[in-house]
């Protein structure tokens, strides 16, 4: 008897037909001698909708405190979606409970929105397997010191699904999703993407972190941090499949780089329309200007991703940061009110109109000039690179939005990716 972990993401979850299946493949599973937990993501389009009608009551900006009463509203759609699967469990003829994030409980800090798990309490769902139960959770909530209910942030109930098999040490969790499993890029941008049938946790770390959505990137550090076995696969696939082979199907995340494992020098192109760049323009060029900056906008929980400081001149430079897209505003705003007051700095300005679009491959380590091709593939097809990052084994680059499927496409090309893994 092994003890899995499935989630299940909205579109999964997205009719009560879809949710009888989801059923009837968990009941699979625990007839099959498992125990077996469970994480819901609200019904498909239940969190924007909930959203939705906040913003309709509230148009402005939203303060700290709205916040905690936003994370009260989406909290409830998944509490719904796991109320519904046990109810389909139960009509299944298993015993079933589900439990909200804060029942558990899932402790976080007070982060609303994005909040951050701290520790998991598992007492009472070990009760309930060792009683036969299958047990739902909620997925994307948890609750804070305070007892306020707290959400992760969009795709959070993948990072509940993994932390609580490993709180729990699972022997598995299987990560359901309306893809089969993780694709070179996504199909729909090239259709002659392949689905990978292993890829390491440093290359899917990368590639969540780089725009990948099979997975939230806090999901993959928590499986990295507490190796817990992760495999994607599609729950759109027939439920009485036979559990040996659904067991071996989609993507393994790995933790050990062995001979089996495809060995390319680029495992994927990973992209990401969601992005936007930020520069201010004339800072004095001395000691603590980029923490002077950067640390304004950290104070402020926006997250920054490429950086880059040009060239002085005259005793000016010109700094540059990429964020999400959602948090442009909100950070030019910030800059202009409290950031440049204080620099003389010229002016602050910035493009929403951007994308970032990266290789990633554990081999890149063993392989010299794979930047220099990407780069002059990019040139090739008249796409100007307007800012660069590099890891051990990703390469960035920022361009205009509007040449994101067209380098893509080429950049999966060249690198070989369309062609059978050796």
């Amino acid at each position: 008897m092994a003890l899995i972990v499935h989630k299940y993401g909205g579109t999964s979850m997205g009719s009560t037909e879809r949710i009888k299946n989801v059923a009837k493949r968990v009941a699979k599973w625990a007839r099959a001698g498992h125990q077996m937990v469970v994480v819901p993501s609200a019904m498909s389009g239940e969190t924007n909708r909930l959203l939705g009608l906040a913003k309709e009551l509230s148009p402005s900006k939203p303060a700290d405190a709205t916040n905690r009463e936003l994370d009260m509203l989406a909290s409830t759609g998944e509490q719904a979606s796991s109320a519904l699967l046990a109810i389909a469990l139960q009509a299944e003829g298993m015993e079933a409970v589900s439990y909200a994030g804060w029942q558990v409980s899932v402790r976080t800090d007070s982060s609303y929105t994005k909040a951050r798990i701290e520790s998991i309490d598992d007492a009472r769902v070990r009760a309930d397997l060792e009683a036969g139960r299958v047990v739902v959770i909620t997925g994307f909530q948890g609750v804070d010191d305070e007892g306020n209910i707290t959400t992760l942030g969009r795709g959070g109930s993948d990072t509940s699904a993994v932390a609580i098999a490993a709180a729990m040490k699972a022997h598995e969790c299987l990560i359901y999703t309306d893809v089969d499993g993780v694709y070179t890029t996504d199909p729909r941008v090239e259709p002659d993407a392949r689905r990978l049938t292993t890829v390491s946790f440093e290359e899917m770390l990368e590639m969540a972190s780089l725009g990948s959505k099979v997975l939230q990137i806090r999901s993959v550090e928590f499986a990295g941090k507490y190796k817990v076995p992760l495999r994607v696969l599609s729950s759109f696939t027939p439920w009485d499949i036979d559990i040996n082979e659904e067991a071996k199907s989609g993507t393994l995340i790995t933790f050990e780089e062995d001979e089996n494992m495809e060995q390319a020098v680029v495992s994927g192109i990973a992209f990401n329309r969601d992005e936007a760049k930020i520069s201010v323009l004339g800072v004095p060029d001395k000691p603590g200007i980029a923490y002077h900056i950067l640390g304004a906008v950290a104070d402020a929980n926006i997250e920054v991703d490429v950086i880059i400081q040009n060239l002085s001149k005259d005793g000016k430079t010109d700094f540059s940061f990429t964020v999400h897209r959602n948090e442009f505003a909100k950070a030019v705003d910030l800059l202009k009110d409290k950031v440049l007051p204080t620099l003389g700095a010229a002016e602050v300005v910035g493009d929403a109109r951007i994308c970032k679009v990266s290789i990633v491959g554990i081999g890149m380590r063993s392989h010299v000039g794979v930047a220099a091709k990407m780069f002059r593939v990019l040139s090739e097809e008249g796409i100007n690179i307007q800012m660069i990052s590099t890891s051990e084994i990703k390469t960035s680059v920022v361009i205009d939005e509007k040449y994101m499927e067209l380098a893509v496409r080429a950049l999966h090309k060249a690198f070989d990716l369309d062609q059978p893994a050796a």
